[in-house]
Formats: structure tokens, sequence, C-alpha cells
């Protein structure tokens, strides 16, 4: 049983086609050489191939033939009695070989001996075919044969010696870059397609008029900064940014990730890097996108018993390329991360990274940008308003809003409606805020009606209590892990929190527990998660915020933090044992003091909680509207069935309009459905 707020999550977004730009001279001659090598390699394994088949042809057809070995004295018995049609001796005295055929077909093989001198007298007599052939000039075919294993040990020679030369090739090529150079051909993302981060893409974009006129700087004396670093949270559009000024810009754009600098290898990555920067310098003016640089850029010397040397090598080879003794004009790093915190301070200061963009949480007109970009592939119904839905989503990344969108177009396609309502992205919002609704979990009545008595709690709490987020939904059906969800949503993007909120805060996390308290007269464990929440926020107001008049405006502690990054082993502890007692004493009072203030709110409206338990156990669904209108004490709006929304949203087909005509006319009474004709009596 949860009482969550709104939290958000991670990245895709669509690419639409461009129109293909002419092929620089570059890409020209890189495409001709792979089509070389390409081609040569076909060759290679055609003509392998052409003659392992030669060779199997050739064995399959003696084997056909079924030879018969037969010794010298069976094969003069044969002769004499006239069966023998035709020989081929080759070679003379010991050991010449006699193949032959039988005259019933049957073909044969034998060796005669040297004292046998007058044999080719007696197979004429007896009207024998003979040929003689020379054992010295054997045939084509054998040569072939003898020589072929010499032929396919070479041929393998040559092939591996190519594939460990070749520069894009996998053989003994540890050292090269594994960096993907951007093709004209390929699908295109322009900053048209990125929204929400108007900040970042002026920045940006200022790099790119830079490659394009660097005159128009120069002339004043500014320089191409050498590196941007792009940070923000997951999600909130640093490789898409990356994406979109690979598309913008008329330069060479090379791509790598952080992790394709690390292998089990010593110096693998810092000779990657090397191989990197040459490119660079090849196709400068250029720009090299470092995707999840902390991979390879984190503190050096972290960790226990030292740093990582593999990383730290090639950490240092990335310092000295960016602004070491040899420059890299024309040459601009761009990398992301959302963790600047780790990343070495060498790494961080000017002359390397001039600029960090930050990339943050769209406000309510970016993200309504984004839903613009993401819907516009989406047929939408004419109720869909993608301003409330930025309203309604406060937080969220563009990896939220395309995940949303996403299932907004699955819900519809599953009900088969024909467009996407507002309905579908009201579900798809519920389904990413709490989870996928777990129908098929069987809870017992008592079961579910404690869940609605908690989740009831927490909703009159904040529905009667100043300063807390209003009430989005709630529910008693299981959704990801609760068994129940109290769903609330702030109207506006907070920035900051004031006292009066955070205690609201604990106060609404205290409500679920103090109405099975109040109710039931029992404790449950579905109020574990709510406590863990309400004593980690008094215990920020106290250690982190400042919040406690008793200890003053400071902070005590300092937060826990991984030892692989070259933190402390244990969490430093940097006041006395009094203060910590204070602590302790502070975090409980605020903590008694707001459950204290939930339980008034509930004693006191006894007969709206019943009633909001018995509605969420009728429906098990409330949504804000349903929860004023029971404290207003107003009746419940009858609800409209998912079959009536798709017949409405299909109003204007044509079998829509007779569907829907069929069905009014099964709900209208007979006289009502003709009204010229009346029952006789």
């Amino acid at each position: 049983m949860n009482n969550t707020e709104g939290h958000h999550f991670s990245d895709s977004r669509r690419l639409h086609d461009q129109d293909l730009v002419p092929l620089d001279a570059f890409e020209i001659f890189s495409n001709r050489r792979r089509l070389l090598n390409s081609t040569m390699k076909n060759l290679m394994f055609w003509m392998v191939a052409a003659l392992v088949i030669f060779l199997f042809w050739s064995v399959s057809s003696r084997i056909q033939k079924n030879e018969r070995q037969l010794s010298f004295s069976d094969f003069m018995a044969q002769l004499d009695r006239g069966h023998v049609a035709k020989v081929v001796l080759t070679g003379t005295g010991a050991g010449s070989q006699i193949v032959g055929e039988f005259k019933n077909g049957q073909s044969i093989r034998t060796f005669a001996p040297p004292q046998m001198e007058n044999l080719v007298n007696m197979m004429l007599e007896k009207g024998v075919e003979v040929t003689a052939r020379d054992a010295n000039s054997s045939s084509w075919l054998g040569h072939v044969i003898s020589w072929t294993p010499m032929i396919i040990m070479i041929a393998f020679l040559v092939f591996f010696m190519r594939q460990m030369q070749g520069s894009g090739n996998r053989a003994l090529s540890f050292g090269k870059s594994k960096a993907k150079l951007s093709s004209s051909q390929q699908k295109k993302v322009t900053f048209k397609e990125v929204a929400g981060v108007d900040e970042a893409k002026a920045e940006l974009r200022e790099i790119i008029d830079f490659l394009r006129e660097p005159q128009k700087f120069q002339k004043l004396g500014g320089r191409i900064p050498k590196g941007v670093l792009l940070m923000g949270p997951p999600g909130t559009g640093k490789t898409l940014l990356a994406r979109a000024i690979s598309g913008e810009a008329s330069v060479p754009f090379f791509s790598i990730s952080g992790s394709d600098f690390v292998e089990m290898f010593v110096g693998v990555g810092a000779s990657r890097v090397r191989d990197l920067f040459e490119q660079g310098k090849k196709n400068a003016p250029c720009i090299i996108f470092i995707d999840e640089i902390d991979a390879v850029g984190r503190h050096r010397g972290a960790g226990l018993g030292g740093g990582h040397d593999e990383r730290e090598q090639t950490l240092n080879q990335l310092l000295v390329e960016m602004d070491g003794f040899e420059s890299n004009e024309g040459v601009i790093l761009i990398a992301a991360t959302n963790r600047p915190d780790v990343l070495d301070p060498a790494l961080l200061r000017p002359g390397r990274f001039d600029r960090r963009v930050i990339v943050s949480l769209p406000d309510v007109n970016g993200r309504d940008g984004i839903y613009k970009v993401h819907t516009s592939r989406i047929p939408l119904a004419n109720d869909v308003d993608l301003m409330i839905l930025a309203r309604g989503t406060p937080g969220f990344s563009g990896a939220d809003i395309a995940n949303l969108v996403n299932e907004a177009a699955l819900n519809a396609a599953r009900l088969g409606q024909k467009v996407v309502r507002m309905d579908n992205f009201e579900e798809a919002k519920d389904k990413v805020l709490m989870g996928a609704e777990r129908r098929s979990l069987i809870m017992t009545d008592e079961e579910k009606r404690t869940t609605a008595y908690h989740e009831g709690g927490h909703a009159l709490v904040a529905a009667l209590i100043e300063n807390a987020d209003p009430i989005h939904k709630v529910t008693i059906i299981p959704r990801g892990m609760a068994m129940g969800v109290t769903m609330l949503l702030p109207e506006t993007d907070r920035l900051s929190h004031d006292k009066d909120y955070v205690n609201a805060r604990i106060a609404v996390a205290m409500g679920g527990r103090l109405a099975e308290e109040i109710v039931l007269n029992q404790l449950t464990t579905g109020a574990h998660d709510d406590l863990e929440k309400a004593t980690e926020l008094a215990r920020k107001m106290v250690c982190e915020w400042g919040m406690s008049e008793k200890l003053g405006p400071l902070t005590f502690g300092r937060p826990e933090e991984q030892v692989f990054l070259g933190r402390d082993i244990a969490r430093h502890q940097d006041y006395s044992e009094d203060t910590a007692v204070q602590i302790d004493q502070e975090v409980r009072r605020i903590v008694q003091e707001n459950y204290a203030c939930a339980k008034v709110i509930l004693t006191e409206n006894r007969e709206l909680l019943d009633k909001v338990a018995a509605a969420l156990l009728e429906r098990e669904v409330l949504d804000a509207e349903d929860v004023k209108m029971i404290i207003d004490g107003l009746p419940l709006k009858e609800r409209e069935s998912k079959s009536d929304n798709v017949v409405a949203d299909r109003k204007d087909e044509p079998e829509a309009k007779e569907a829907d005509k069929e069905r009014k006319a099964s709900l209208t009474p007979p006289i009502l459905q003709n009204p010229g004709s009346v029952p006789q009596s």
C-alpha cells in the first residue's frame, strides 16, 4: 500500500526521414575500400567453395564406379574365362597397375607382378581391349588432388593475414577505435525534433555555427570550445541531442560509448583513444561524441586497494589527447553522463570540457512540445488536449513521455480503436506512474476492506490538510508491488519544498496507518513503505535542510557514497553523541506531531472516511472529482463503460454508425422503434 508521489522514467525518440545529401570524398573512398575488401573476400570464398565441391564430386564419382579390388590370381582366372572386356595398364615392371572392366560392366583394379612379361599377349589373345599409360604422366586430376591440401593451407594463410592487416577487422586489432562514423545515408534527427531543452539546443547550435562559419567568431579572437559535457538525469535527451548534432552538422561525426574503451588487456583502452583522435585529426574539423563517459572518466585512485590500471591509463590518455602537449585543433569532443559527480576533476577543467550543458527535466511548455513531437505520427481523437497532459505529468522526462504515448497507442490498438483518445492517455499515465493493474491477484474480503480504509485514510488527509499535493487517483486494485495506491500529483513543477509542504507529506503518509488503527483497531505491515518515507523526510528536515528549530540551520553527517568511487567506507559522523541523541529526538518529534495532526483529521471526519472506503470497495478506483463529491456530500456520477467509449470514438465511421444505430434500437421499446405500428389488443 503506497502513497506514491509522481515518479518518472527513460529515453526513446523517433527518427524522421531526411533528404539524402551527396557523399563527400572521404565517404566515397571508404565505401570503395569496403566494397573492394568485400569483393576479395567473396571471390576467395567462392574459389574455395568451388574447389571443395570439385573434390567432393571427383571422390563421389570414383565411389559411384563401385570398383572391385581383385587379387592377381582372381584376375587371371577371370581372364581365362573370357570375362574381361578392357583394361588400362599404368606403368611397367613391378607394381604396374591394372584398371579394367568386366563384360557385365563391373569395374576392377589389381596390380601385376614383374614376372608376367607376356601378360599383354595373353590379354590380346582373349580379345581384351588394352590401353597403356606411362606411370610418370599421371592425369591432371591426380595433380589437382595431390596439390589440394597445400592450396587450401596457402589460401587460409593469405586470408588470415589480410584479416590481421585490415583496419576494420577483429583479429589482433584490439587497439583500433570502435567509433562509428555517421553516414549521410542514415536517417537524421534535427533540432526541430528535440523539444523541452531550448537552452541546451542554443549552446550546441553555436558550436555547429562555429564549424560552418569559423571566421565569424575568429575575427573577434574567439576559439572553438574543445569539449562540451552534457549533464542531466536519465531520459532527458542527452543522446538525442547528440543525434541532432550529427544531423545538423556538415562535418564528420564519430560516436562511441565509454565502455568501448575498456578491455581486459592493459593498454588497449589508451590505444583506442589514440586511434580515435588520429581519425579525428585526419577528418578535422569533426565532432567526437562519447556516450556514458563516466564508464572511463571516474576518479583516479578510486576503490579499495587502488584503482583500475586499465581504466586509469585510458583516462590519462584521454586527458592528454584533449589538452596535452600536442594540440588537436578542429576536433570537438562532446560527452554525455548522468553522473558528473564521479568524474575526475582533471577531466572537468576548462581547456578540456570548456562548456557544461545542463539537460534538465522539461517544464510544462517543454513537455507540451515533447508531446507534440511524439504524437505527430499518431492519429489523435478530438478530445485529446496535449497541454492538459503536459500539466498532468510534472517531473516527466522526455523518455517518460515517449513511453506514455506509446502505451496509449498500444492501449487504443488493443481496444480496436481507430484513433487514440484522452482516456487511453489517462490509463497509460496511471500505468506509468503506479504500475500495471494486477486484477488476477486474489484478495480476501478482509484484505480488501483493510486496503480500502488504508487508502481512504491517505486520500482524506491529503484532501483536507493544507499545503498537500492534489489527489490524482485512489485505487485498491493491486498495481506493481502495492496492494493499493494513492497517487498525488502537484499542480505545477515544484523546484523547492517549504517546511509546511514537507510536514503535509509526512501527515498524508501517516493517514493509512491511522485509518487502520481508528476503524479496524489493528496494525498491518502495509504501512511499512509509508513509515519509511515519513522517517526519511523527517531526518532530511533535521540533518540536511536545517528545518529544526532546536538544532538550527545546520547540516549533520555526510551522505552515504559508494566505496568504489573513492569515498569513505563508513558514514562520516561529524557531530557528537549528544547531538546524535538530539537529532533522533527531533526526528521523532516531527513524525509524532504530523501523526497527531492526521489523527485529528480522521477522527473528526470518521463518517467521510467510511464513505470513501465504501466507495472504494464498490468502484475500486476514485479520482480527484469523486473524492471531492464525497466530501461535499454529493452522489457519485455513473461511469461510462469502455464499449461506450469505443462506439463514441468511432462515430464518424460508416460501419460504426450502423452498429451504433442497431445498439440504440436494441435499447428502445418496440412501440417506439416504429411509431406507425401499434400492437393489437
